[in-house]
């Protein structure tokens, strides 16, 4: 990897698909452990590929301000975090720092946010995003690149073609797409009668939706502006709500300095990793950092590669809001 490229991990999503992808786990105390265990390997599986000084792991801070008040309901479908994950909290906060990503949030931001900020402040750096929320399709350009989680521990990597692949649109047009199809892990409601191919026809044929809002002459067909007819106020506050913001906040102001990721302590990984009884994780740590320990069964060890497929969104229809502790996450 290049010693340029900045790393830019969408935290919580991946939390939450670690969480689900490996539904019981447990150790000998009955703690449990699942959505450490999925998530120490996809930090393995990041630092054998993508190991570099540049990165950071962006959280969301809480509900956004500007965003509730465009739409009261924003968000309001998620539930509170599973018991079983909130325990496990703690330990992937360590793992975090053991393995030397600084931890990045700020008031009024999202991570989609903070991510979006990052890409336009280093527009020469190559840029890895991981995460399968389709609304960071929207920063895909030369410099930056989707990397979305699969199965067996690899990545599926989106750029501007993969992008016009998956939703008909190129990545320009993924704000407008959102706010036409609307994005229902976020309980924002699209157009009723315009799906994705509908939006991805529309888009591609008239432009951007502000080009043509006020001047419905412009649609191709009547059937269009038929279903679009009394949306111009839900479409303009989709647009509000699912475009990104790009400025970051003061505390980032200067990016390189704040994603200077630490080399790895394998000790300490090592250490929680024998605390949570994660067997088949010790023997992928480097040797030199283990003692021994007997070997973990086979399919355990598979069970790991059980990452949800890449997807629309990263969002599972039961992941939470994630909640917040004086300001802290963890």
């Amino acid at each position: 990897m290049s010693s340029g490229t900045v790393v830019l991990i969408d935290a919580y999503s991946q939390i939450f698909r670690a969480f689900y992808a490996l539904r019981t786990l447990s150790d000998s105390s009955g703690r449990p452990t699942n959505a450490i265990f999925v998530f120490t390997r996809l930090l393995i599986g990041i630092e054998r590929q993508f190991s570099g000084e540049l990165g950071g792991m962006c959280f969301d801070c809480g509900k956004v301000a500007f965003r509730l008040a465009l739409n009261a309901a924003y968000k309001a479908n998620r539930p509170p975090m599973p018991e079983a994950l909130s325990r496990q909290i703690p330990a992937i906060g360590e793992l975090i720092d053991a393995f030397g990503w600084p931890r990045l949030q700020a008031v009024g931001y999202e991570a989609d946010d903070l991510i979006g900020g990052f890409c336009r402040s280093l527009e020469h750096h190559d840029i890895k995003i991981i995460s399968s929320d389709k609304d960071l399709s929207q920063l895909v350009d030369d410099h930056a690149r989707l990397l979305v989680p699969a199965k067996g521990g690899t990545f599926e990597e989106r750029g501007r073609d993969e992008v016009m692949s998956k939703f008909g649109v190129p990545p320009e047009l993924m704000a407008d797409y959102l706010a036409l199809v609307g994005d229902s892990s976020d309980n924002i409601a699209g157009v009723p009668g315009i799906g994705p191919k509908s939006a991805a026809e529309l888009l591609n044929s008239c432009g951007p939706i502000e080009n043509w809002l006020s001047a419905p002459e412009k649609l191709p067909c009547s059937r269009y502006a038929a279903k679009l007819a009394g949306h111009d106020d839900l479409l303009r506050r989709n647009l509000q709500l699912v475009r990104l913001r790009t400025e970051l906040p003061e505390q980032f102001a200067i990016p390189l300095a704040v994603l200077k990721r630490k080399k790895p302590d394998w000790e300490r990984i090592a250490a929680i990793c024998r605390d949570h009884e994660l067997k088949s994780i010790l023997r992928e740590l480097p040797q030199g950092s283990l003692h021994p320990t007997p070997d973990a069964p086979d399919d355990l060890f598979a069970a790991a590669n059980l990452v949800p497929e890449a997807a629309d969104n990263d969002r599972h229809p039961n992941e939470a809001e994630p909640q917040m502790v004086q300001g802290e996450l963890f």
